[in-house]
């Protein structure tokens, strides 16, 4: 499982010109699931997510505290593309991505997992396989790729 984390000052996801999530101050996830992603995998990226410390304390210390310290948002927007290689050719080429069914489900069942251990108010998506429009203010900017083993 990859995930692009993108620290924000607000996020919106549109899908056929209508918002279908807005955050105020938090992060924005890019979800990528691997061919052999499995439930612990889920479980090693929801808590690398939540506890990801990407904001400074009240007393300035930088990189202290993470999204829930902060009662901040989550925007996970789901996105086979991040297992995306160039071919010889420069053309994209996805077979590393899971596949829509199976991925679904497992996004799905991630998002869940999100809301089981912060906050189900707090948790907010895209649209899987849609095509959308993702705006935000990257605050910072800070962007960090957290990843877990597809192999265990």
């Amino acid at each position: 499982m990859r995930l692009v984390l993108q620290r924000v000052k607000s996020a919106s996801v549109t899908v056929e010109g209508n918002i279908i999530s807005k955050i105020g101050p938090g992060v924005v996830a890019l979800v990528g699931l691997h061919e052999n992603d499995n439930e612990e995998n889920l479980k090693d990226c929801c808590k690398k997510l939540l506890a990801a410390k990407l904001w400074e304390n009240d007393n300035g210390g930088m990189w202290r505290h993470g999204v829930k310290q902060k009662n901040f948002d989550v925007l996970c927007v789901s996105q086979f593309t991040l297992y995306g290689k160039l071919s010889k050719k420069n053309q994209p080429d996805y077979k590393l991505a899971m596949k829509s069914v199976p991925a679904e489900a497992l996004y799905c069942q991630f998002l869940e997992m999100l809301r089981e251990n912060y906050q189900d108010d707090k948790i907010f998506d895209g649209k899987f396989g849609a095509m959308m429009d993702v705006e935000l203010i990257n605050d910072g900017p800070v962007t960090l790729v957290v990843e877990s083993d597809p192999l265990g």
